[in-house]
C-alpha cells in the first residue's frame, strides 16, 4: 500500500474494511499528522510557518494568502485542498479520509469539525469506515462550533450559523443553522 493507492481508494467511496492492508495504512498516515499538528499546535509560528507546516500536513502547496490560527488538528492531512484566500480559525478539526476541498474566500470559524468517514451501522461491522467527501465553495462562511458530516456540499457563498449540524447540501447563496441546519433565509446580492 502506498499514499497514492490510499487516496484513490478512498477518493472512489470504497469501503476500509477494519484490520484491512488500507485500514493498517491509514493508522500509519495518522501517525504522521499526528506528529505534524503537534509540531504545529505547541510552539508559536510566524503565519509563513504556518503555512508551510500545513503544506507538509496536506502534502501540496498553498496560496500564500491562506491564514490559520491554530490549534489545528487532521487524523490523515492528505486529502484536504484548500483555496486561496481561506482563513480557519483556532480549534478545527478535519477528518479528512474522505476528501475535504475548501474554495476561495472561505472562511472557517472556532472549532469546527469536518468528518468525512462513517462506521458502519451493522453492530458487526462497525469497524468498517464508509469515506464520504465534504466540497465547500467559494466565499463561504462558517460560523464557531460547526459539525459538517460526510457526503455534504456547500455551495459558494452560503453562511452556516454557528453551532450547526450539517447533514445535507446546503444552496447557493442562503443561511442555514440549527441541529440538524435548515434553511434560514436567502442572502440579498
Amino acid at each position: 500500500m502506498n499514499l497514492k493507492k490510499f487516496l484513490e481508494h478512498l477518493n472512489q467511496g470504497l469501503t476500509v474494511s477494519g484490520g484491512s492492508e488500507i485500514h493498517l495504512f491509514m493508522h500509519e498516515v495518522s501517525q504522521e499528522a499526528l506528529g505534524l499538528t503537534a509540531k504545529l499546535n505547541n510552539a508559536y509560528h510566524t503565519p509563513e510557518e504556518v503555512r508551510v507546516l500545513m503544506e507538509r500536513i496536506i502534502g501540496k502547496p498553498i496560496d500564500k494568502s491562506f491564514t490559520m490560527f491554530p490549534p489545528f488538528y487532521t487524523d490523515c492531512g492528505k486529502n484536504i485542498t484548500i483555496g486561496k484566500n481561506v482563513f480557519i480559525n483556532a480549534g478545527c478539526k478535519f477528518q479528512d479520509q474522505g476528501g475535504i476541498t475548501i474554495g476561495d474566500g472561505t472562511l472557517i470559524g472556532h472549532n469546527t469539525v469536518l468528518a468525512t468517514l462513517n462506521h458502519d451501522m451493522a453492530p458487526e461491522k462497525r469497524n468498517d469506515l464508509h469515506p464520504a467527501p465534504i466540497v465547500i465553495g467559494k466565499n463561504v462562511w462558517i460560523g464557531s462550533n460547526v459539525t459538517i458530516l460526510p457526503g455534504v456540499t456547500i455551495r459558494d457563498g452560503a453562511v452556516i450559523a454557528a453551532g450547526a449540524v450539517v447533514t445535507k447540501d446546503v444552496e447557493v447563496n442562503v443561511v442555514v443553522g440549527g441541529v440538524p441546519a435548515t434553511f434560514i433565509k436567502k442572502i440579498d446580492r
